[in-house]
């Protein structure tokens, strides 16, 4: 007699260079889910669904923006093994190199191997998506800001560097109260080991996406204040909606940038060509933004890390300014 399913495939709704994301409903239960399956086939792919999965299984207290990791499962060929919380860090390591790389020798398709993610489902899809199909709104993008300021801040007192933010990987749920961001996508965090201080572990393989990178980041030495960094980037652009055209996927993404000539160059690298550029914030109207805002988002944007707010700085400093809050009727 054959075994039902645990998850029925709805549809594909995203696909990148490291996997597909699909909508799936749990068989007992109905409730909808979002299934990525990554497929482990170079080495490269195994590392990143390792740090995914480290990520998101480190952080059980949970935080409602914050991806909320179900499940997690290893198929190797047609046998499909859970990763359990239980497991030691060494143990799921092993475990999984040693069954993908199998997997990858192995010329027979049937012996695939595959890791599938089961989280939370996010009927808004995107942040980036679901922004520039709106207008402007000061108050929704003030709410946005709150909630990804204390998600960092949340992440970095757990230890973890997320190091990809931009608005591609934030994901929107609906709700009563109104959209819910959550940040997604951690193939390429990284949780600091031990007792220290998130803002002074050093980390050296750069990487993340260009128009969201620190000028640090560019040289290959930085901490956890690069994620604040690529804060300010999405912030700027959200605030201003300033985007650029993805030269791979052709895609208008929020971004800010710094125009020479007709070549668009990432703040972070104009930065580190030069440390002394003042940017031009706000960029298209002055009326776009209160002073306090700019501030703020000057000292997201600095280009010395240790002048630059940490996490717990910012969660603080986002709820006290005064862009996007209701003004009170005399």
């Amino acid at each position: 007699m054959a075994t039902e399913a645990k998850y029925n495939i709805v549809r594909e709704v995203g696909r990148g260079s490291y996997g597909v994301v699909y909508e799936a409903v749990v068989s007992q239960t109905r409730n909808k889910v979002a299934v990525k399956r990554m497929h482990c086939n170079v080495p490269e792919n195994v590392e990143l669904a390792l740090q995914e999965f480290w990520a998101l299984q480190s952080v059980q207290s949970q935080h409602e923006n914050v991806i909320q990791l179900e499940e997690c499962v290893l198929q190797s060929g047609q046998v499909f093994q859970p990763i359990s919380r239980q497991y030691r860090k060494s143990d799921s390591h092993l475990l999984l190199i040693e069954t993908c790389l199998k997997g990858r020798r192995c010329m027979d398709p049937k012996s695939a191997c595959f890791v599938w993610f089961v989280m939370e489902f996010c009927d808004g899809g995107n942040m980036n998506d679901f922004l520039l199909s709106r207008t402007p709104d000061s108050q929704l993008n003030n709410s946005f800001m709150q909630q990804l300021s204390s998600a960092v801040a949340f992440l970095h007192r757990n230890q973890i560097v997320h190091r990809d933010l931009k608005s591609d990987n934030i994901l929107i749920s609906h709700s009563p109260g109104g959209p819910v961001v959550k940040v997604a996508d951690f193939g390429l965090s990284k949780i600091c080991q031990g007792k220290v201080n998130v803002n002074q572990h050093c980390f050296s393989s750069a990487c993340g996406s260009n128009f969201y990178m620190a000028p640090e980041v560019w040289e290959g030495r930085y901490t956890a204040k690069a994620d604040i960094f690529a804060l300010g980037i999405i912030f700027w652009a959200m605030v201003e909606r300033i985007t650029f055209r993805d030269g791979d996927s052709e895609k208008e993404l929020l971004g800010t940038y710094i125009c020479q000539g007709k070549q668009l160059i990432p703040v972070g690298e104009a930065l580190l060509e030069n440390p002394n550029m003042e940017l031009q914030i706000p960029l298209k109207n002055k009326k776009s933004m209160p002073d306090d805002l700019c501030r703020l988002l000057h000292d997201m944007l600095t280009f010395n890390p240790k002048e630059r707010l940490d996490a717990f700085q910012l969660e603080i400093r986002i709820r006290r300014i005064s862009y996007g809050k209701k003004r009170q009727r005399s």
